[in-house]
């Protein structure tokens, strides 16, 4: 099973010291997040496209091109890249680019996005939000597949036996595509015999598991050999519970409130917070045991195959950031190794 850690590049204000953290700074540590991501044999780690002030990583390529210059084995995704509003050709070039730059560990993770800012911005309706996606979608896996394309489409200039360069020397650039719950989406993902990831940020883990269920029966149902599944969720992993909940919580619940102000929550509290890290919460937060647990959790009631740990939600200190991720590699990892050896859903 596969373990990593995914980013967004947050940029919050401090929750103590209400200071920002300026851009440049954040998308350094990031870099130094994937370099200690390899060095204590993690196997993925992921950046996610926003187009907003908190959010400092508008282009995942570029980022974990960076990344790439300073790692040699660790896989190197988006998470996600909002293929909605931006150009499949352009997509593809550029995680082809850094496939060719990495030496093959370069993936592309598709999904709709969860906020919505790249559609004006692009001077994109959220009218065709759904058609976008699918077409888009479309044409990338057509140019994954086909050196030469011919396609057509209603929000797109068409494709007339051109040649989209350069081509990965390793083989097809994977492509997963990012779900947050819409059954459609993970129909569409197991119709085209994708990889599903699931981001499970609020409610019960297990409740999931009919979607991924769903998904594996698409995939079969379409005559497509199995493909993973896998999961992003917020945590945090510190030498104790308690611990990590006191490092934790503060930030975390100033990005959540934020995000809620905007989509109609009410603000977080410290029992939602505790209520989402108990075993059946949302949250995979707690020392290296509990955070293990929680993750073979997961893959006895998904059936995952890989797991990536979003670390900072809100701005946290970047030494407890790398802290985390040591923990997470060096005493997580070994126990979910273990936990797999011994049994369980595959």
């Amino acid at each position: 099973m596969e373990l990593g850690v995914t980013t967004f590049a947050e940029a919050y204000p401090d929750p103590v010291t209400g200071e920002p953290t300026p851009h440049g700074v954040r998308l350094r540590r990031v870099v130094e997040e994937i370099e200690c991501a390899e060095s204590v044999g993690l196997d993925v780690y992921g950046v996610g496209e926003h187009h907003r002030a908190d959010f400092a990583a508008s282009a995942p390529a570029v980022v974990l091109a960076a990344g790439a210059a300073r790692t040699s084995r660790i896989r190197l995704t988006s998470a996600v890249t909002v293929l909605s509003s931006d150009d499949p050709v352009r997509v593809f070039q550029d995680f082809a680019t850094l496939d060719l730059l990495s030496d093959g560990r370069a993936e592309v993770m598709a999904g709709r996005g969860s906020f919505i800012e790249s559609f004006p911005l692009f001077g994109l309706s959220l009218d065709d939000y759904d058609e976008l996606f699918a077409e888009k979608l479309e044409l990338l896996l057509a140019i994954r597949d086909h050196e030469r394309v011919t396609w057509s489409g209603r929000h797109r200039a068409a494709l007339h036996d051109r040649g989209v360069y350069p081509r990965p020397e390793s083989g097809p650039l994977p492509v997963w595509v990012g779900v947050g719950g819409n059954p459609e989406s993970v129909v569409r993902a197991g119709t085209l015999g994708l990889p599903m990831a699931l981001a499970i940020i609020g409610g019960r883990p297990d409740a999931f598991a009919p979607l991924a269920d769903l998904h594996r029966r698409a995939v079969e149902q379409s005559g497509h050999a199995p493909v993973p599944i896998a999961v992003h969720a917020h945590g945090y992993v510190a030498a104790t519970s308690d611990r990590a909940a006191q490092e934790y919580y503060p930030s975390y619940a100033h990005a959540m409130s934020v995000i809620g102000r905007e989509r109609g929550w009410g603000p977080m509290s410290r029992p939602a917070f505790d209520a989402m890290r108990s075993r059946l919460g949302s949250l995979v937060l707690g020392d290296p045991e509990t955070v293990a647990a929680k993750i073979l959790l997961l893959r006895e009631w998904l059936g995952i195959e890989r797991f990536m740990l979003h670390i900072s939600v809100g701005t946290l200190p970047h030494d407890r950031v790398l802290e985390s991720i040591r923990l997470l590699g060096t005493e997580v990892a070994p126990l979910v190794r273990a936990g797999t050896a011994s049994g369980g859903r595959s």
